[in-house]
C-alpha cells in the first residue's frame, strides 16, 4: 500500500468537497496564542470553513509564530477581526450563521446530538485559560461540548475547534449518504 500523490491526492479531496453542503465559520473569542490560531487556521482551511471573525484579544493569523503553524493556508478563510463580541456574532448572523458557543456549561448539549451537518453553523471558541465570556455564552444560539472521558477535563482550543469542524463535516457527508 502506498500513499496517495498528486492527482489522485486531489481527487480525493474533490470528491469529498463534492458531497459537502453545509458551511461552516469560526469565531475566535481571545484566543491569544498565535500557535493556537494558526493551527486552528490550517485546520479550518483543511475542512472548507469560509470565515473566521477573530475578537477581542485573539492573536492575529499574520502573526509570524500563526504562519509558522498555519502555513499560509489563512489566505482561504475570509479573515475578519472585531474589538467586540457583539460585532464578531452580529457579523456572523449577517453573513447567513447560526452561533453555536463550544464551551462546558450547565446547558451545554453534547455537540454530536445537535444538529449541524445542513447548517450554517459558527462555532465559537474562547481564550485558553477561561473559554467563552458570559457576553458571548448570552448571544449564542445554542451552546455544546465534547464529552471526554479520560482523566483531562478539557482539550486545547485549537483541538476542540478541529473537532468541533469535523463533527460539522461528519454530520454533512452523513445526511447527503442518506438522500
Amino acid at each position: 500500500m502506498s500513499q496517495l500523490r498528486g492527482t489522485d491526492l486531489k481527487r480525493l479531496h474533490r470528491s469529498w468537497k463534492r458531497r459537502s453542503t453545509a458551511r461552516i465559520a469560526l469565531l475566535l473569542e481571545g484566543v491569544q496564542s498565535p500557535f493556537n490560531v494558526g493551527a486552528i487556521v490550517r485546520t479550518a482551511a483543511a475542512l472548507g470553513v469560509e470565515h473566521l471573525y477573530a475578537v477581542g484579544r485573539t492573536a492575529s493569523p499574520g502573526d509570524a509564530k500563526a504562519q509558522k503553524l498555519a502555513m499560509g493556508t489563512d489566505r482561504y478563510l475570509d479573515v475578519r477581526s472585531f474589538s467586540d463580541v457583539a460585532d464578531g456574532i452580529a457579523r456572523a448572523r449577517e453573513d447567513g450563521y447560526r452561533v453555536i458557543g463550544l464551551e462546558l456549561t450547565h446547558d451545554a448539549q453534547p455537540l454530536h446530538q445537535l444538529e449541524l451537518g445542513a447548517d450554517e453553523v459558527c462555532i465559537a471558541v474562547g481564550a485558553e485559560d477561561h473559554g467563552l465570556s458570559a457576553p458571548c455564552l448570552g448571544s449564542c444560539d445554542a451552546v455544546a461540548y465534547i464529552p471526554q472521558i479520560g482523566k483531562v477535563g478539557s482539550l486545547n482550543v485549537a483541538t476542540a475547534a478541529a473537532l468541533a469542524c469535523y463533527e460539522i463535516r461528519r454530520q454533512d457527508w452523513t445526511s447527503s449518504d442518506a438522500s
